[in-house]
């Protein structure tokens, strides 16, 4: 059994690394030399290395680069891959793109399942993502051994598509905890309070998320760049007011935070993280929930 893996960004790498662990794994990435030279998974610089490759797991940024990858008449997957190749797509789509998709590779006589991931880098690390699975059961059987090197919670959640579905649910329940956080926060700075301890009440009450876990020790430290930038993810709430409308859905807490996500946006915070979209909220208020040393070097 030999496994392809192409994309090695934030989740891609140790996702690939981990698998290689366990899997003769090759590896494609754009960029040269992004896996370090000790681990198993080694790296090519050619697509058609794939050629012989039983399963090919993808983590890619957009339906777009997704199409290209697999479909381009010149350089396309299915073109170089033998019939009966298992491919898994692990990235994060809209569920319209990601059942076409499937029904193309399923025509073309490539088995495919959409296993789109949750958990952030520290969590693909550690081989502790959570996974989501659409497509045929027997076959999300099977494989089960390849997709528990990356995660240790597999859930099947049904046809395909079903699994970007899912992560649609839980990245705009995301979404909306942080905008929230966003516009509550500084109204804390404006009354008085001191960011620290307003962010330990918070992250030890009943306001905690995983949200304000990830993002407020990050936020008091002025730092955003650990999580996913703002311009690659704002795909999740286009699904999302597409999903609205097509099931005739009103979606009022959605929408209100698409609009903080949408300024932040339109304010140039795109190639920052969603923790960012505070600063809207604090340049409203002017007013920083930062820590006290952070304030001073402000």
């Amino acid at each position: 059994m030999k496994i392809g893996f192409i994309g090695l960004g934030q989740m891609g790498k140790p996702m690939a690394i981990n698998l290689g662990k366990a899997f003769d794994v090759i590896a494609y990435d754009l960029r040269p030399d992004v896996l370090p030279a000790d681990v198993a998974a080694k790296q090519v610089n050619d697509l058609r290395a794939f050629a012989d490759c039983t399963h090919v797991f993808l983590s890619l940024p957009s339906v777009k680069v997704l199409e290209s990858v697999l479909f381009d008449h010149a350089t396309g997957l299915t073109g170089i891959l033998k019939a009966g190749t298992v491919i898994v797509d692990t990235s994060t789509t809209e569920y319209n793109a990601t059942v076409d998709m499937g029904n193309r590779l399923e025509a073309a006589g490539f088995p495919f399942l959409d296993a789109p991931v949750s958990g952030m880098q520290k969590r693909a690390e550690d081989a502790t993502l959570t996974m989501m699975i659409g497509g045929d059961r027997d076959l999300a059987t099977v494989l089960e051994p390849l997709l528990a090197t990356m995660a240790n919670k597999i859930l099947y959640m049904g046809p395909r598509g079903a699994g970007q579905l899912t992560k649609l649910i839980n990245q705009l329940l995301f979404d909306i905890n942080m905008a929230a956080l966003a516009e509550i926060l500084p109204v804390s700075v404006k009354l008085g309070l001191d960011p620290e301890q307003v962010a330990e009440v918070v992250n030890s009450g009943s306001g905690r998320s995983f949200a304000s876990e990830f993002f407020l020790p990050n936020i008091l430290n002025g730092v955003f760049d650990q999580g996913y930038p703002m311009n690659q993810a704002y795909k999740d709430l286009i699904s999302g007011a597409e999903l609205g409308a097509r099931q005739m859905v009103p979606m009022p807490v959605l929408g209100a935070a698409t609009a903080t996500y949408q300024r932040a946006l339109l304010e140039g915070l795109g190639d920052q993280d969603k923790g960012a979209m505070i600063k809207v909220f604090e340049n409203l208020l002017n007013v920083a929930f930062r820590n006290a040393r952070e304030g001073e070097q402000k």
